[in-house]
């Protein structure tokens, strides 16, 4: 009788042991991630108004995902992201500075002598890219570094 007392306490034990652990491990796996409230679509601006947090579980999504809303605030999406869907961070980017077709100011800066003039720029480019423009007085196509202002700074040479 002694015997069995103990081993259905060992038992008991066990179970509220693996309870403890199966649910630290439920807990660490149930979080929450911020998803969009409606469809966001390519191009657009992510504001943080236009996220709401949603449970997530990592185990049953592959790749690494937003976890936070600091993550999406101010980023540009780049390909369709859906309601209550976890968001990929491949799906996220840095907003462009520059758009192909829009106007944009050319500085040209050699020492004293600074250059300032308009263009239009061929391709998209994001702060730091090297994109093309062409210059609205004379035509010719050059290339420059996109800046924070939004203007290109053209290299001399």
């Amino acid at each position: 009788m002694r015997e069995t007392c103990r081993n259905l306490l060992r038992a008991a034990l066990a179970v509220a042991a693996f309870g403890c652990l199966f649910g630290e491990r439920a807990l660490a796996q149930a979080s929450v991630a911020p998803t969009p409230k409606a469809v966001i679509y390519p191009g657009d601006l992510i504001g943080a108004e236009m996220l709401t947090d949603a449970p997530f579980d990592p185990e049953q999504n592959s790749g690494p995902f937003a976890l936070s809303r600091s993550d999406l605030t101010g980023k540009m999406a780049k390909r369709t992201l859906l309601p209550g869907q976890p968001i990929p961070l491949r799906a996220i980017g840095v907003p462009r500075a520059v758009r192909n077709g829009a106007e944009v100011k050319l500085i040209y800066i050699d020492g004293d002598l600074t250059i300032v003039t308009s263009g239009s720029a061929l391709q998209d480019g994001v702060i730091g890219d090297v994109v093309k423009c062409r210059n609205n007085d004379s035509g010719v196509t050059v290339s420059g570094q996109v800046q924070p202002d939004g203007a290109v700074r053209v290299n001399g040479g």
